[in-house]
């Protein structure tokens, strides 16, 4: 079973229950009246829900005894009525609800979680926010359905959440590679996890997945990334610079300026926390700047040595102007391309002007 870093708690009967636990109740074969699984990141909601439509009953049977509805399409009154439905020639039916924060009277739902058919299942799933459980529904929810909270992993996680992906799928995974994916893909689940089964449908099972692995059949380019900029801005390594430079130009579509600058601005902001943090450990600082990996602080405190604190405000400065410039907010005639405000911002980032 899949191993991951803790993303929520579940209760059944105010009893704690984890993702792990929920999905090994479910292919088990053993279901509840109620699951409403809310919160902010929709991956394991979706992950629950499919486990639960694919485990809860027989392909022949879900025609008759499933129903998918959608919360901005569905009222209570039409939603009581399908629940309280006997299923047909079945030990139960199964009800989804999905977007259910988009459907207006949920707290109506109050009634029926006091008192759930037993041959029903019924699957909440309220993504993108919490649910309010100190409503009357939300009580009556916490006592008798099993109630799972999907929250966002820190970034700091995102690396053995993907490790622990990748175990699940009996693939190991160097940590450089899962470094690089998650700072290339961010903390969206859904697209890491679909990269990920690319990688995993390419390569064997046994087998450890490179970052030459990822550069293949992700398309992330391991030389020339926002990331490898960075490191290249760190060292104040000016041919690497240009080179970056040339290939983002060249592909300014795939590396757009907003994004590059966003991350830059991201970067030195955690740079310029390190003038602050002098006599504080590696392990102190990687947790201050949140980073993904401890082996990461060594190249922040290169940059740190590499520019004074005057010139990493002046670079902040620099990197919201051109923020501004390449939304359009703040025009200017001499420099209209992407390209070139790229060009100008790395020349000003490196000589501090």
């Amino acid at each position: 079973m899949l191993c991951t870093p803790i993303v929520g708690r579940a209760h059944y009967l105010r009893l704690p229950m984890s993702y792990e636990e929920i999905l090994g109740q479910i292919r088990a074969g053993k279901f509840h009246p109620i699951y409403l699984l809310h919160g902010e990141e929709p991956y394991f909601i979706d992950r629950l829900e499919a486990a639960i439509e694919a485990a809860a009953l027989p392909e022949a049977e879900r025609s008759f005894n499933q129903v998918i509805l959608y919360g901005k399409d569905t009222d209570p009154i039409a939603l009581l009525d399908q629940l309280r439905r006997y299923p047909m020639m079945s030990a139960r039916q199964v009800v989804i609800l999905r977007e259910a924060q988009e459907m207006k009277g949920l707290a109506d739902l109050a009634s029926y979680a006091e008192n759930p058919m037993p041959t029903t299942v019924f699957v909440i799933c309220h993504k993108h926010r919490k649910f309010d459980l100190r409503t009357r529904a939300g009580k009556a929810l916490a006592a008798k359905a099993v109630v799972f909270e999907s929250r966002k992993l820190y970034d700091t996680q995102l690396p053995d959440w993907i490790t622990a992906y990748c175990q699940g799928q009996k693939r190991a995974i160097e940590p450089a590679a899962a470094v690089l994916l998650a700072e290339y893909l961010g903390s969206d689940l859904t697209r890491v996890a679909n990269e990920l089964d690319k990688l995993v449908l390419n390569l064997p099972t046994g087998s450890t997945i490179t970052t030459a692995h990822v550069e293949e059949f992700v398309g992330i380019s391991k030389e020339y990334n926002v990331f490898e900029l960075q490191r290249a801005f760190a060292l104040r390594d000016k041919t690497r610079i240009a080179r970056i430079e040339q290939y983002f130009a060249a592909n300014i579509r795939k590396n757009p300026l907003i994004g590059t600058i966003a991350s830059l601005y991201n970067y030195f902001s955690k740079v310029y926390m390190l003038y602050f943090l002098p006599n504080a450990s590696d392990a102190a600082i990687a947790k201050a700047l949140e980073l993904r990996a401890d082996f990461l602080v060594k190249e922040y405190k290169t940059a740190a040595r590499n520019y004074t604190r005057e010139h990493v405000e002046h670079i902040l400065h620099l990197l919201h102007q051109y923020d501004l410039r390449a939304k359009g907010i703040q025009t200017d005639t001499s420099h209209t391309g992407d390209e070139a405000l790229m060009r100008e911002l790395f020349f000003r980032i490196l000589n501090g002007v």
